[in-house]
């Protein structure tokens, strides 16, 4: 019953109301409501208070989320890769959005015609690293530097290159540039080449695809990847190279736990990714 309201407390953290929590993990909202005030008695601590449509967490709560979290994620990660993947077992891919959007959607359309027992979910690289670590995720494909995940294995596909998309001619590195959000910490190691550079970043965006619509649009020239220049069909007029962007590649991974490649499936998958990226590039 503890582990069951800290994974509770958990998705909570992560949601930000009960009613998302419950549909995260297959409850109803009270009952979310009940494993927490369960969590609360057992520990003792006032752990989440209400904050309009949203729920807050108290610094005891906070404290306890930084404590165990990690430990409680590596825990269902080391569970998870005692079940056994059957064929019917539904499959779980994590991905970066660009890496599906330049390299694997035909790949995984081509795929499903033999095993439709696949799921892709969509995040940003520290929370696939996450996924992956706790189980949420079999394999997880990684666009960007990666923190260290204790207990994963990676396998490394490619250093994608960046353009400069804009909508104007340039003659030289602008001095502003649409880029992806700095603060996750995969991007971080383009800040200080920016920088050096003497390139300010004008906006921080959420969507190399949205930052590339936006330069075209007039907005301000964008750093973007090979593969969503792809993607998106941009005409070579609107793409730049300068010497600066041969600092900025980006490696692109794919991660997993090494017991789960005794599984046939997994291991198919793993091939077809990195075939998928290999032969696009």
């Amino acid at each position: 019953m503890l582990l069951e309201g800290i994974e509770t407390l958990l998705i909570l953290a992560q949601e930000g109301t009960m009613s998302r929590a419950g549909a995260k993990l297959y409850i109803s909202q009270s009952a979310v409501s009940k494993r927490i005030a369960k969590l609360e008695a057992t520990l003792g601590k006032k752990l989440i208070s209400p904050s309009g449509r949203l729920i807050k967490l108290t610094p005891d709560a906070q404290a306890l989320i930084e404590s165990v979290g990690p430990s409680f994620s590596e825990l269902r990660g080391l569970i998870f890769e005692q079940q056994t993947i059957e064929d019917h077992s539904i499959i779980t891919i994590d991905c970066s959005e660009t890496l599906v959007a330049g390299y694997l959607g035909k790949a995984f359309g081509d795929y499903r015609q033999q095993d439709k027992n696949f799921t892709i979910t969509t995040h940003h690289t520290p929370v696939i690293i996450d996924n992956v670590r706790s189980g949420q995720a079999t394999i997880g494909c990684c666009a960007g530097y990666l923190a260290p995940h204790n207990g994963l294995h990676y396998q490394h596909l490619l250093d994608e290159r960046f353009r400069i998309v804009a909508s104007t001619i340039l003659h030289s590195p602008p001095e502003y540039l649409l880029v992806n959000d700095l603060k996750n910490p995969s991007n971080l190691y383009q800040a200080a080449i920016l920088q050096k550079a003497g390139i300010t970043p004008l906006m921080e965006m959420d969507s190399y695809t949205a930052a590339a619509q936006l330069a075209l649009g007039g907005v301000a020239p964008a750093l973007v990847p090979e593969s969503i220049i792809s993607a998106l069909k941009i005409d070579p007029i609107n793409c730049y190279h300068f010497d600066f962007l041969d600092q900025l590649t980006r490696p692109v991974h794919i991660i997993y736990r090494l017991k789960n490649t005794t599984s046939p499936r997994v291991k198919k998958l793993i091939e077809t990714i990195a075939g998928a990226v290999a032969t696009t590039t």
